[in-house]
């Protein structure tokens, strides 16, 4: 299995809408699911998946994106208090989103590559590994 990837809420929005890198972020997460490759994403950003589907697509199609991790084989990483903390310093240091600032410092826990299409990434380039889609 290569090095884990961290899944930032960007390309899995791709994903279900079938944009742009959408064919990218499939084929992740089908490795995911045979058990080719480990792929993570903070509980916070699959916070923010559920809402951005919610507001466009109902709290049903939420749903089964959030079911759509566990099938997919996603660990969702728990959100602990150094995890705030560390979230939060990436935050005071960077003009990122704070959910952002969560995929970021997940990402550099598990020395994971972040996978992402999210311009803002381009700041903290030096920080963590980018899967740019």
């Amino acid at each position: 299995m290569s090095r884990a990837k961290l899944l930032d809420t960007f390309p899995l929005v791709r994903f279900f809408r079938d944009e742009p890198g959408a064919a990218h972020v499939e084929a992740l997460l089908e490795a995911s699911r045979h058990g080719r490759a480990q792929l993570l994403m903070s509980e916070i950003n699959a916070g923010e998946l559920y809402y951005i589907v919610a507001r466009k697509a109902g709290a049903a199609r939420a749903e089964r994106a959030i079911a759509g991790l566990e099938l997919f084989r996603v660990e969702v990483i728990p959100t602990t208090w150094s995890l705030v903390l560390e979230a939060a310093q990436l935050k005071a240091d960077f003009p990122l989103s704070y959910a952002d600032c969560f995929a970021l410092a997940v990402a550099r826990r598990h020395q994971a590559a972040v996978v992402t299409g999210d311009p803002e990434f381009k700041r903290v380039e030096h920080l963590v590994s980018i899967e740019w889609i």
